[in-house]
């Protein structure tokens, strides 16, 4: 009988017995071998991004009970590293499964990858004056300060961007940034409004 402890090879003792009781030995080597391959199981999972945009994943976050008679001696992936490039669930990825005997297995996995990092939205105060006919206006890029966000910003948008003389003074404005990835976050800015056009003065003589 043997087992996994015997692959290579092993010597065994035959001894044959004639039937007036004589016997004589030979010996032999069994060579044992294991040619069976290992059981990959893999499981899908899903990742977050982090706030650099990056995310990895291990051989155990894929891995699902492999298995092997012998022994597994090692596990590989073929791709370890994601970006905001990756988001989504298309990214297939092969675990290999390597036992003590150097046979191989592999099974597949997706891994989706998640970006649910809100963009850091920066707010700057605004002063703007308004025009001959008494209005004025601001855009986002005015309002935004150098926003930021780990994948890519795809919008910028304010609650109010138009002003006349009712508004002179402090005003609040809520500037939205939203990600390529849906997430959004908001920030708050003072827009100070001025009316610095003098009247037009005329006059008329009179008797």
């Amino acid at each position: 009988s043997f087992d996994c402890n015997n692959v290579g090879s092993n010597t065994v003792t035959l001894t044959v017995t004639d039937v007036n009781g004589n016997s004589s030995t030979c010996t032999s080597t069994i060579t044992v071998e294991d040619n069976v391959a290992p059981v990959a199981l893999c499981q899908n999972i899903t990742v977050q991004l982090d706030a650099n945009g990056q995310a990895s994943i291990t051989t155990g976050q894929i891995n699902n009970g492999s298995s092997d008679a012998c022994g597994i001696a090692s596990l590989a992936l073929d791709v370890t590293s994601f970006t905001c490039a990756t988001v989504g669930n298309g990214n297939t990825v092969t675990l290999t499964v390597t036992d003590v005997n150097s046979n191989v297995s592999t099974c597949t996995a997706v891994v989706t990858i998640e970006d649910n990092v809100a963009p850091i939205a920066n707010c700057q105060a605004v002063t703007i004056q308004l025009d001959n006919a008494g209005n004025g206006s601001i855009t986002t890029a005015q309002v935004n300060n150098n926003s930021t966000d780990n994948c890519a910003i795809a919008s910028f948008s304010l609650d109010n961007s138009s002003f006349d003389c009712n508004n002179v003074g402090s005003n609040t404005v809520t500037l939205t940034v939203t990600d390529v990835n849906g997430n959004s976050s908001t920030c708050t800015s003072t827009i100070t409004v001025e009316d610095n056009v003098a009247p037009v003065a005329l006059c008329q003589n009179i008797t």
